[in-house]
């Protein structure tokens, strides 16, 4: 039987790297790769958002998840691929509206402005939830540039 587990590419800095390791133990229904960072010693998060954003954007994982101190980092940077839809979120509210409205395909935490108990919550939101399409899908086709 084929694996039919939805594919997450998972990359964060250095203050993301504590709240990345517990979200790959807590998600274990999903088939998850681990983009780095490996450890808490600094590191630029550009070296792990692009990687991620591509793998995404190639289509070889369905979702990415990005984590750094405010998620604006690596928000900035994996957005600057093509088909790439990351959103910032910090509440599961927001995870919740930006599967189903934005059809975002990258997730972006911000590990010092939430708990990871939140963290958590909002990756199984934005992973379990779907895009609406309809006249959402007009607003996704406007897009790229």
């Amino acid at each position: 039987m084929p694996n039919t587990k939805i594919k997450i590419a998972i990359g964060s800095d250095h203050a993301g790297f504590e709240y990345k390791e517990a979200l790959k133990a807590y998600l274990t229904e999903f088939d998850l790769q681990d983009f780095g960072t490996h450890s808490i010693d600094s590191v630029d998060y550009p070296d792990f958002a692009h990687p991620v954003a591509l793998a995404v954007e190639n289509k070889e994982f369905d979702y990415g998840i990005l984590i750094c101190g405010t998620a604006n980092g690596v928000a900035m940077t994996a957005n600057k691929h093509q088909h790439i839809r990351a959103a910032i979120c910090w509440e599961n509210d927001i995870a919740l509206l930006v599967r189903k409205h934005n059809d975002a395909n990258i997730l972006c935490i911000p590990a010092r402005f939430v708990s990871e108990y939140v963290a958590k919550e909002i990756a199984t939101t934005f992973l379990t939830t779907d895009f609406e399409g309809g006249r959402h899908q007009n607003r996704i086709d406007k897009m790229s540039c």
